[in-house]
């Protein structure tokens, strides 16, 4: 058996990387940032630094537990930054960093998306719940 590097055993790791496989690294990440309050908050900084009272604002729905926690993964997983103005009362901005802004570009396509296409969504729901969306037989009618 050849002795590998440091360097060919991280590039063996990263081609042996299976995101279908819950225990993989890659899973964890896609399961993270596949989350809506980390879509929202990655596509709301998109347009540059923010205060975390903006973000709240911009965030219909969002609670402060939440928003607070989604803002902490992300800066834990490099993400965006957090900077502290000592001011009275204290300023707090959040930033994408170069590697958010890179997957701000994904999720913002996403979010633009579903913006676009949710009318033909709701439809396609709408004639699947009415039972004229596939063929006779094919499923029970939905329970009403």
């Amino acid at each position: 058996m050849a002795t590998m590097t440091a360097a060919q055993r991280r590039e063996q790791a990263r081609l042996d990387y299976d995101a279908f496989l819950k225990s993989c690294p890659t899973n964890q990440l896609l399961d993270r940032i596949s989350d809506k309050w980390v879509s929202l908050v990655v596509s709301a900084l998109a347009a540059g630094p923010m205060r975390y009272s903006d973000l709240g604002r911009k965030l219909a729905g969002v609670s402060p537990k939440m928003l607070t926690q989604t803002l902490r993964s992300l800066e834990r997983d490099g993400i965006l930054t957090r900077t502290v103005t000592p001011s009275v009362p204290v300023r707090v901005d959040y930033e994408l960093t170069p590697l958010g802004r890179s997957l701000s570009l994904l999720l913002t396509a996403v979010k633009d998306w579903a913006e676009t296409h949710f009318d033909e969504v709701h439809q396609a729901r709408e004639r699947y719940d009415a039972g004229t969306d596939q063929p006779t037989g094919t499923r029970p009618a939905p329970v009403r």
